[in-house]
């Protein structure tokens, strides 16, 4: 697997794959890799001559207060997990490179940022459409692939490849979860045993609403005030001990059933909707998903 440290690199070693015709295939990541990021290399290698993920803890993507200083780092890690996924390249950019001394141009996100992570998190999605844009200028693939565990994130990039005329694909893949259900996430390595345990309301609450659903519920209200009930309270999949600080997450910044494209608000479900929940378990912000039919 061959290491690019430089933007140069990156569009050297593309260009000379686009004169011989292979198909590239690209997989941006922020590192710490999980079995859900090297699930994309791999489909990426299915489908493509050349995978070329990239290696990148973007600063422009977090706002005040949030995690970049204790974002996990496991280059070493990360590089042995994706020789063994078959990653034929991966770009590992420096900061300066990425953002050179007086750095002043950002992509401002399109319609499908605004609600959910963009209330929460206002400046969040101007960071991602600004270095997922850059990234694709580095290596500038036939197809990207991303996870839909962040499925609003795949839908902006979506709508910015679209509104920009971007020769490029973007391609969601499916989430990868462990055993007992929990979206795999790099943040999940800050999570205790207990609040570990906690975490899998997320994925119990939105199994709860799909449940409803397919025997029958179609009013969102009804399904989103279950997914808050599951949310809030001991789950009955798990024995509740006097060592749990407390039955239920401990907050809620949503958890809604929304319109699958558009992400705007439905009160029935009368077309395709997706459901999404972003709460805390102690100090670490958890995201998850699942299509409602």
């Amino acid at each position: 697997m061959l290491k690019l440290w430089t933007i140069d690199e990156a569009q050297q070693y593309v260009a000379e794959a686009r004169r011989s015709n292979r198909i590239v295939g690209v997989v941006p990541t922020m590192g710490a890799l999980h079995e859900g990021h090297l699930s994309l290399v791999r489909k990426s290698c299915e489908e493509c001559d050349e995978t070329i993920a990239t290696i990148f803890v973007n600063p422009t993507q977090f706002g005040p207060g949030e995690d970049l200083s204790r974002y996990p780092r496991t280059l070493e890690e990360d590089l042995a997990g994706l020789e063994r996924a078959g990653a034929t390249a991966v770009l590992i950019p420096s900061v300066e490179d990425m953002y050179p001394d007086g750095f002043s141009t950002y992509v401002e996100p399109p319609e499908v940022a605004k609600p959910l992570e963009g209330v929460c998190r206002p400046t969040h999605y101007r960071g991602v459409t600004t270095v997922v844009l850059k990234l694709f200028h580095a290596i500038p693939g036939h197809h990207a692939y991303f996870g839909r565990k962040d499925y609003q994130q795949v839908k902006v990039i979506q709508a910015m490849t679209r509104d920009l005329n971007l020769k490029i694909e973007v391609v969601m893949c499916e989430t990868v979860r462990d055993p007992d259900g929990l979206a795999m996430s790099s943040r999940n390595r800050y999570l205790s045993p207990e609040e570990r345990e906690r975490a899998l309301l997320l994925s119990q609450a939105l199994r709860r609403a799909k449940t409803m659903a397919r025997e029958g519920t179609y009013c969102v209200a009804s399904l989103q005030e279950e997914m808050r009930r599951v949310l809030v309270s001991a789950s009955s999949d798990r024995p509740t001990t006097e060592s749990t600080k407390t039955n239920g997450v401990d907050a809620i910044d949503y958890a809604v059933i929304v319109d699958a494209e558009t992400l705007s608000s439905v009160s029935s479900l009368e077309r395709p909707a997706v459901a999404l929940i972003a709460a805390r378990v102690g100090k670490t912000r958890l995201i998850d998903n699942e299509f409602i039919d």
